[in-house]
């Protein structure tokens, strides 16, 4: 099982979408490079970084990227389909994930899953996180909202964003102090509808499923 410290940050980072900004600099980096063998032969480059502070995560991707796309029409679209990355997240053992997945546009997806498994039009039990509840989500990237038509060159973007701890609570109840908790999470890179389609996580999954909890690494609060 793979394996990540996040550090407390100093104070609140600024939301920008850039890798190397000053707050961001000497933050590990984890890197999404377990590629499913269903994946083409575009195998980009996506690393992370996390931190937090009393009442948020704090994220930042950088992607070396081609086939760049955003067509989702709005929130909780299947952003899945165009260059996306996905943070999905388990605070505790007896309580469902929130899973986060954001196109290079900003285009945000965001359910509550108790029971993974898939049925038509979703999961057995799952809770899509209302669009007022997930405006608290705070993001900002390098990319237009719309990227269309596909930019088939070279193309680094960058995406950060802001999780507020009561939007998790929301779902699994009060956290309390973070320092020493370890949860369990994966973070991951797609495009299943790019002309280049491709599906890598940090901890690797046993099949074409990035839903599958068993297969989420621990992420420990320092």
């Amino acid at each position: 099982m793979k394996s990540y410290t996040i550090r407390r940050a100093e104070g609140a980072p600024p939301l920008v979408a850039d890798f190397d900004a000053p707050a961001w600099r000497d933050v590990p980096s984890l890197a999404v490079d377990e590629f499913r063998p269903e994946s083409s032969d575009h195998r980009p480059s996506t690393a992370v970084k996390v931190q937090y502070t009393d009442d948020a995560l704090y994220l930042v991707y950088r992607v070396e990227d081609r086939y760049v796309r955003a067509v989702s029409p709005g929130y909780n679209a299947g952003v899945c389909t165009d260059s996306c990355v996905e943070f999905f997240v388990r605070p505790k053992p007896d309580a469902g994930y929130l899973n986060f997945e954001m196109n290079c546009g900003g285009t945000l997806l965001c359910y509550f899953v108790e029971d993974w498994r898939r049925k038509p039009g979703g999961f057995e039990k799952f809770t899509p996180v209302s669009e007022d509840l997930g405006r608290a989500v705070e993001i900002a990237t390098t990319m237009p909202p719309r990227v269309d038509p596909e930019i088939a060159e070279a193309t680094t973007w960058s995406l950060a964003l802001r999780l507020p701890l009561t939007l998790l609570e929301n779902f699994v109840g009060e956290l309390g102090a973070l320092s020493g908790q370890t949860w369990r999470a994966n973070f991951y890179k797609c495009g299943d509808d790019t002309s280049h389609p491709h599906w890598a996580a940090w901890s690797p999954v046993r099949e074409l499923n990035f839903h599958d909890p068993d297969c989420f690494g621990e992420v420990t609060f320092g």
